[in-house]
């Protein structure tokens, strides 16, 4: 049987280059000017022949850093967290920190596990989109004053640093834009609101918007993501019920646009002719889809740069009040929701 080699070590390297490891360790540590030109060419030398890769694990906390950042994110086949997290490993490359990540697929148990598993790695911060409810293990993360920033979702009662959209804005662009456009009769459409402050803080301005012009007809209705059949439902209940008062759709979210533009194929009603529609999140085929559907883009890469950094400020230190930092969305407007005839 072939035996795998055994992985060179500090003495190793010291013995190769002729000198002790405390040599070797300053040259590890970037303290090149303790050394001599010669001696740091021999050390380069020995770790070259050796393939000599250092145990930065071992290194890490034998100093009490170990340069690990958590992300804990609810759904990581959704757009819109591949997007936060290129933004978040960006800034981790910057920053000098190694990324984790774990995919709770929006299950309460998994998000736990993570947690605890994140604290035994001895992760210097956290990065968390949270599912949204309230959890004993957060509370634990939280009296432990390990560094944390939550994403888009808030936590009730949690006090903590949160990055993510201005959602009451966002929302109110979008349904302003209907109105102008003609639209007389507006669904809101999400998935089950529950503890989701973004789905909440959205349909809330929607209804605010929708408050100013009495003559606007205006409705909410939630449906799951994989529930087609109810989607359906509601949609031709809507436009049987309004379609004749210029009828449109806004959806809260991109996963959602999606099983709506789907379902409104299945049901032969064409967006920006028929009903019109917009929705949450810039989708690379939403420009592709018939004459194209407006979404409401955001920023989700500068989302999650800023809170990686604002995580990195907390590790360094920075004992400021908590405090929620919001990015402006971008209303992209294609054919979807064009005023109908």
């Amino acid at each position: 049987m072939k035996h795998k080699a055994a992985r060179a070590t500090i003495s190793d390297v010291a013995k190769a280059a002729k000198t002790g490891k405390t040599s070797v360790s300053r040259y590890l540590n970037g303290e090149h000017h303790a050394l001599s030109p010669d001696l740091k060419q021999r050390i380069e030398q020995a770790i070259a022949a050796l393939n000599y890769r250092p145990n930065q694990m071992a290194r890490g906390l034998k100093r009490g850093r170990t340069r690990l950042i958590g992300l804990i994110i609810a759904d990581i086949t959704n757009p819109y967290s591949v997007d936060v997290l290129c933004g978040i490993e960006a800034a981790c490359r910057a920053g000098g920190f190694t990324l984790l990540v774990c995919n709770t697929n929006n299950e309460i148990d998994q998000e736990q596990h993570y947690l605890q598993l994140l604290s035994s790695y001895q992760v210097e911060g956290v990065v968390v989109n949270a599912v949204g409810m309230r959890e004993e293990a957060l509370n634990r993360l939280q009296q432990s004053l390990l560094p944390m920033v939550l994403i888009d979702r808030k936590i009730p009662d949690f006090s903590c640093d949160v990055v993510g959209l201005d959602n009451r804005q966002a929302a109110t662009d979008a349904t302003e834009h209907l109105v102008n456009n003609g639209y007389r009769a507006l669904l809101f459409l999400s998935e089950p609101i529950g503890m989701v402050n973004t789905r909440l803080e959205r349909l809330q301005a929607f209804r605010q918007s929708c408050a100013r012009y009495p003559e606007v007809v205006s409705e909410n209705a939630e449906a799951a993501l994989s529930d087609s059949g109810a989607l359906e439902r509601i949609i031709l209940d809507f436009y049987q019920r309004h379609g004749d008062r210029h009828a449109a759709l806004i959806v809260a979210n991109g996963a959602l646009t999606l099983q709506v533009a789907r379902a409104m194929r299945r049901l032969g009603l064409e967006w920006g002719r028929t009903m019109g529609l917009v929705g949450f999140d810039e989708l690379e085929w939403a420009e592709l889809a018939g004459d194209g559907i407006t979404t409401l883009k955001q920023p989700t890469w500068q989302i999650g740069y800023a809170a990686l950094e604002r995580v990195i400020q907390r590790i360094e230190g920075e004992a400021a009040p908590v405090q929620e930092q919001t990015f402006q969305g971008e209303l992209v407007v294609r054919g979807s929701s064009r005023a109908l005839a």
